[in-house]
């Protein structure tokens, strides 16, 4: 179930921030990758939200924030990654010793 709150302080270089929330006493921790918006995922301080959290020891605050996004809309999830993970590979050449 969703609350709504009020993002009180905000960290757009370091992609967290706290908001304000009858629900959350003592503000709720807030990361960017929890944000539900397209595109940069970022929030500005004064801005009505609707989140859902989760109670965890987190930088000093006793709440998460499991998801947040803009009151006055909906909110716009990422879209999944095809086959449900991501792969990488690294290839090493080493120089012959002569």
């Amino acid at each position: 179930m969703s609350v709504p709150g009020t993002v009180s302080e905000w960290h757009d270089d370091d992609g967290w921030g706290v908001v304000e929330s009858e629900a959350t006493p003592g503000g709720c921790w807030l990361h960017y990758s929890s944000i539900l918006v397209p595109g940069h995922r970022s929030v500005e301080v004064g801005l009505a939200v609707l989140f859902t959290f989760e109670e965890v020891d987190q930088d000093g605050f006793r709440y998460r924030a499991v998801q947040a996004w803009p009151a006055d809309r909906e909110p716009v999830r990422p879209p999944e990654h095809e086959g449900g993970t991501m792969r990488s590979v690294l290839t090493l050449t080493f120089d012959d010793e002569t």
